[in-house]
């Protein structure tokens, strides 16, 4: 990228102070926003670099910025810094129709007074610009563009985003590369970038190599901004396929079956690539701990939860108590937020993951530790779970049939099966609904019974250390 076109300066003193109505009211409603709930009371401004000139007929800035917000619901509470957001944001006189979902706001003070902001990922040029600086290793102030010397990224490729409803931002070049680009960010090793580029030297075909990826030097560390992959033309997540198959009333055993085999290969190469604990009684208690902590925070968020804490908890503390008889497991790096969404599936029926950043709403450090590869294995159990009440005609034993398959598929390729170890297969599976409680009560109410009835399951009697 020439020095024409990316100018390596700071923002124009003033420029957070004009954004910051406009970005109170738009903020909050963007999807990928973590702090409903709770209004936002300012901004602080992390960083701001300048990548076309705003005085240009449009103009792009690069914003890393803290959101403010009170430290709790109750009107009154302090503020506090809180997540960190990326955003993208484009300066132009007026937007043309077509960037309208994008807007922002009118800008009235400040150095872009008069002016119109927006989500500049929208728009082809701004997307072209990131292209371009992935493409020739740019350095802009604190910014700096990677991509594997192996890989071509040619030009002309045209940019559009994706709207599908997500956690971040996707923009597909040409139908040849998506970049992800990361909305809420923390600084250190993100697993979204470090897991894929681990599988790939491991020779693993089941994860689409990085291409290239962006990432912000800050006070002697880095934040990973963005990655850019290889798009594969034609896939299908497995979300859309298994609701395909609902609709029709087809079975979906055999997928479900080949999805287990390739979360099986998945989790081999991961653990011949990175290191592996053995979890013993000290090791498992502090996450048998977390998951306890996690179940009464909810059981305060969510009251509907409360009938069944006491059959909940019995999940957890099954599992300590084996431990403390002596059972030991072994812990590798995982995916962490592995669902049918996290999956595709090529024209040629092969499957691979992706996403590999983990539950977002958990610390970095929680998502980089070495878990029972189990985990992964409950997060997708519960997927076929949430397919099979998404359907619009109920199939029954639908999800039932696909979790046995996933399971055997799981043991074909990675010599284990997860149902051998019920009392594991039951913490990490009651830990996952317990959190898709939470969630769905913030943010998609009427998804709420989905969950809801897992954990009626979960804590009746007759499950591996429940009472009866």
């Amino acid at each position: 990228m020439s020095e024409a076109v990316i100018r390596t300066v700071t923002s124009p003193p003033g420029l957070l102070a004009s954004l910051d109505p406009l970005l109170r009211g738009w903020l909050p409603r963007q999807r990928w926003f973590a702090g409903k709930g709770r209004p936002v009371t300012g901004f602080s401004l992390v960083a701001a670099t300048e990548l076309l000139p705003a005085d240009a007929r449009l103009g792009l800035f690069h914003v890393l910025v803290r959101a403010h917000q009170p430290s709790g619901p109750v009107p009154g509470t302090p503020d506090q810094p809180g997540d960190c957001y990326q955003l993208l944001i484009g300066v132009r006189e007026a937007l043309p129709p077509r960037l309208a979902p994008a807007l922002i706001g009118h800008v009235t003070e400040g150095p872009l007074a008069g002016r119109t902001v927006y989500d500049a990922l929208y728009d082809t040029r701004p997307a072209e610009v990131l292209l371009e600086a992935l493409r020739t290793r740019a350095r802009v102030g604190g910014l700096s563009f990677e991509r594997d010397p192996d890989q071509e990224i040619r030009t002309g490729l045209v940019p559009r985003l994706m709207t599908a409803e997500q956690s971040n931002s996707s923009v597909v070049y040409g139908d040849t590369f998506i970049l992800k680009v990361l909305r809420r960010i923390v600084p250190g090793v993100n697993p979204d970038l470090e897991l894929p580029l681990a599988l790939v030297r491991e020779g693993c075909p089941r994860v689409p190599a990085p291409t290239g990826w962006m990432t912000a030097d800050l006070a002697g560390q880095t934040w990973v901004l963005g990655v850019l992959q290889p798009y594969v033309q034609g896939a299908t997540d497995g979300w859309e396929l298994a609701l395909r198959e609902l609709a029709k009333g087809q079975d979906f055993a055999a997928e479900a079956r080949a999805l287990g085999r390739a979360t099986a290969e998945v989790h081999t190469a991961l653990a011949r690539a990175l290191p592996t604990v053995t979890l013993g009684h000290g090791r498992l208690r502090p996450l048998v701990d977390g998951m306890i902590a996690r179940l009464e925070e909810a059981v305060h968020a969510v009251p509907a939860l409360l009938p069944y804490a006491p059959g909940l908890r019995t999940a957890f503390t099954a599992l300590a108590d084996l431990a403390g008889e002596g059972r030991t497991w072994t812990a590798q790096r995982v995916h962490g937020d592995l669902h049918l969404g996290q999956c595709l599936r090529s024209p040629s029926g092969q499957w691979s993951l992706i996403d590999f950043e983990g539950e977002p709403a958990r610390p970095l450090a929680e998502r980089r530790m070495p878990q029972p590869a189990v985990r992964d294995v409950a997060g997708m159990l519960r997927s076929f779970d949430y397919a099979a009440h998404s359907a619009d005609v109920p199939v029954p034993g639908w999800a039932e049939t696909c979790r046995a398959a996933y399971c055997t598929g799981y043991a074909e390729a990675g010599g284990f099966d997860p149902r051998t170890d019920p009392v594991l297969l039951r913490a990490y599976e009651t830990d996952k609904a317990v959190y898709e409680v939470v969630y769905e009560a913030r943010h998609r109410p009427d998804w709420l019974p989905v969950p809801l009835s897992a954990v009626r399951r979960l804590a009746a009697p007759g499950r591996p250390g429940v009472p009866s």
